[in-house]
């Protein structure tokens, strides 16, 4: 892991329901790595009416309040996709990441591509809970955020806050690559 030309970026997002198309993301939270860490936060003007009432519910986010306070979804992607390059080191590709990252992949992709008509990570994504799955060789009902959190002695508590869920996955990234790193040293 010391000299990959990859650099993770853990990204959560909170949307009016289960998928982009149909229903808007209304907030972005990124967090790098690095020390210190690097992160970013926005919340979207919503660019669909539809909602499920459980998922403003979870988020505590408002289509009302959003329709007025959040950034057009054009300007918030640019502006991430200007942070992802800001923070990326020269020479190394951002990696986006995410705990269900099919979840969040999903938005973010859509967003990039209908609004700016590229994706600055490309056509990849890393899911946590796989990247556990397959270190530990478990079944994935073993990769809640709960159980992976309890392995690591992380406390696990989701706020559904787009940027405090991105940090505490991206201390639980850590942790994960603390772990293979130390492994492979020990076959050294």
């Amino acid at each position: 892991m010391d000299s990959i030309a990859e650099f993770y970026i853990v990204v959560d997002i909170e949307a009016a329901g289960p998928v982009p198309g149909s229903f808007a993301m209304l907030s972005l939270g990124a967090a790098t790595l690095t020390h210190p860490r690097e992160t970013f936060y926005i919340e979207l003007q919503p660019d669909s009416e539809n909602f499920l009432p459980d998922a403003l519910s979870i988020s505590g986010l408002s289509m009302q309040d959003l329709s007025m306070t959040g950034t057009p979804p054009k300007e918030a992607m640019q502006q991430f996709a200007d942070w992802v390059e800001m923070v990326s080191p020269g020479g190394q590709k951002p990696v986006f990441t995410a705990f269900n990252a099919p979840f969040d992949w999903m938005f973010i992709s859509e967003y990039f591509h209908r609004y700016l008509g590229y994706n600055p990570f490309g056509h990849k994504a890393l899911d946590i809970k796989a990247l556990f799955m397959g270190l530990h060789k478990v079944p994935f009902s073993d990769t809640s955020h709960r159980k992976i959190c309890q392995h690591y002695n992380l406390q696990s508590s989701l706020s559904h806050h787009a940027l405090e869920d991105a940090v505490q996955e991206a201390d639980l990234l850590q942790k994960i690559l603390d772990e293979i790193k130390q492994e492979r040293e020990e076959k050294k």
